[in-house]
């Protein structure tokens, strides 16, 4: 399981926090790529010039 459940659950399931940690990173990078409007509303003709501007995305964000 990777989402903990509610404090006030009474029987609690295990889950791996670690997961949790990486899940959250992966939605949060994510969520940036928003702010690009070129990537959110998938403008590029070809499948090639849209994982090209990912990549620009991706070295953008993570040069910030």
């Amino acid at each position: 399981m990777i989402i903990p459940q509610c404090g006030n659950r009474l029987d609690r399931r295990q889950f791996d926090g670690m997961l949790f940690k990486v899940r959250h990173l992966i939605e949060n990078f994510s969520c940036n790529f928003k702010e690009f409007k070129r990537i959110a509303m998938r403008s590029d003709k070809t499948d090639g010039s849209f994982a090209a501007m990912i990549y620009l995305v991706a070295a953008i964000i993570n040069s910030r």
